[in-house]
């Protein structure tokens, strides 16, 4: 199974990029998902999160609240590292099932969706790494316009992840998204000529 790694910072358009696959008909896990998964009410992962952070983080009816929890780490390094730190294990045994799913599958591609790829060395079981790239100022503008940021909140969104021009030198492939869709859809479609259609 040929398996690849999808990265790329906040904004910077891996959701377009996964949905070009997924309507070619590649599947693909998406840790976001799991991420929310695995803080289901009465889950390990949730019980994690709220020994570490408090009830505050818990609406009533007893579901994370995850713009209360976001308030929490996007400003604070530590608070981050701990809930990532929190979270980890549940997030990464879930991930290895689903590949486990897939390769019982015969899947011959499986595409992976994860935001901490580098960060978390998940790029070590992949075949290939593809990184989305824009510049840091289309970034903040997308956030701005996309989640009605500030350009200071924008600005402490993006700080709070791996520089993307530090995730170049574990790429295989670059996909660089500030241009437009066309010019974003001609390149996708020359990867899928050049990188995928010989392995299905």
């Amino acid at each position: 199974m040929f398996k690849i790694g999808l990265t790329g910072g906040i904004a910077s358009g891996k959701s377009t990029v996964l949905t070009y696959f997924k309507d070619k008909g590649i599947p693909y896990i998406d840790a976001d998902i799991v991420a929310r998964e695995v803080v289901e009410p009465g889950t390990k992962g949730l019980e994690a999160v709220v020994d570490a952070f408090g009830t505050d983080v818990l609406r009533d009816d007893g579901t994370l609240n995850r713009e209360a929890l976001g308030a929490i780490v996007f400003h604070n390094a530590k608070k981050r590292q701990q809930l990532n730190g929190c979270l980890k294990d549940h997030i990464q045994n879930r991930i290895m099932e689903l590949t486990a799913h897939y390769e019982e599958l015969h899947t011959p591609v499986l595409l992976y969706d994860i935001p901490l790829l580098i960060e978390g060395e998940w790029y070590t079981m992949m075949d290939e790494v593809w990184l989305v790239y824009v510049n840091e100022s289309t970034q903040i503008e997308r956030l701005m316009s996309r989640n009605g940021l500030t350009e200071e909140e924008a600005l402490a969104r993006i700080n709070s992840q791996m520089c993307l021009e530090d995730k170049w030198s574990y790429a295989d492939v670059i996909i660089d998204n500030n241009g437009t869709p066309l010019n974003l859809r001609e390149q996708l479609d020359n990867i899928w000529d050049e990188r995928i259609e010989s392995v299905l």
